[in-house]
C-alpha cells in the first residue's frame, strides 16, 4: 500500500513544471482579454458566437505559444526555469520584450500581409508597424500579471504541501 507521503501530489508538479502554471493562468487572461479587445477588430462584433469564440480560442493559444517562448528564453538567460520565483528587472524586462516582439511581428504580418484581420475603426495604431494600441497592452499587463499569479499560485501550492508533509 503505497503511504499518502510518497504519493506524487500535483503541488509538487507545479513548482517542479513552473510553465505549466504559465500556460494555465497566461490562457485565462488571454482568453478575456481577446474577448474584450473583440469590438476592436472588424467583424468580430457583427460575427456568429461560435465562431467568435472559436477565433478568440485560436488567438489565445497563439498568446499562450508567446508566453511559453517568453518564458523559456527569459530561463535560458537566467538558467532557472524558476525565474519566476524570484524575477529580477532584468528577467521582467526580456519576458515582456519577447512577447511583445512577437506580437509585434504577428500583428503586422497578420494585419499588413496576409490580411488575416483587420483592425476597426475604435483600435488606435501605434507606430511605427501600425500595431494596434489592445494588443501591445495586452502583452504589457497579462505577462505582469502572469509572473505575479504564478508566484501566488507555485507558493500557496508549496505552503500546502509543507503542511501536509509536516501534519504526517
Amino acid at each position: 500500500m503505497t503511504n499518502e507521503k510518497d504519493a506524487p501530489t500535483r503541488t509538487s508538479l507545479l513548482s517542479t513544471f513552473p510553465e505549466i502554471v504559465v500556460a494555465v493562468t497566461t490562457f485565462t487572461l488571454h482568453f478575456v482579454w481577446e474577448f474584450v479587445q473583440a469590438p476592436t477588430y472588424s467583424g468580430m462584433v457583427e460575427m456568429n458566437h461560435w465562431d467568435g469564440i472559436k477565433l478568440c480560442m485560436s488567438a489565445t493559444f497563439g498568446d499562450v505559444g508567446f508566453a511559453l517562448t517568453a518564458f523559456w528564453l527569459t530561463a535560458l538567460a537566467a538558467r532557472s526555469r524558476n525565474w519566476i520565483m524570484r524575477p529580477t528587472p532584468l528577467n521582467y524586462v526580456l519576458f515582456l520584450t519577447v512577447g511583445l516582439a512577437l506580437t509585434i511581428g504577428f500583428e503586422y504580418y497578420y494585419t499588413q500581409i496576409s490580411l488575416r484581420w483587420t483592425y476597426s475603426d475604435l483600435m488606435p495604431l501605434v507606430p511605427p508597424f501600425g500595431t494596434g494600441l489592445s494588443p501591445l497592452l495586452q502583452w504589457v499587463f497579462i505577462p505582469l500579471l502572469t509572473v505575479w499569479a504564478t508566484r501566488r499560485i507555485i507558493l500557496g501550492s508549496l505552503a500546502i504541501q509543507n503542511e501536509k508533509t509536516a501534519s504526517f
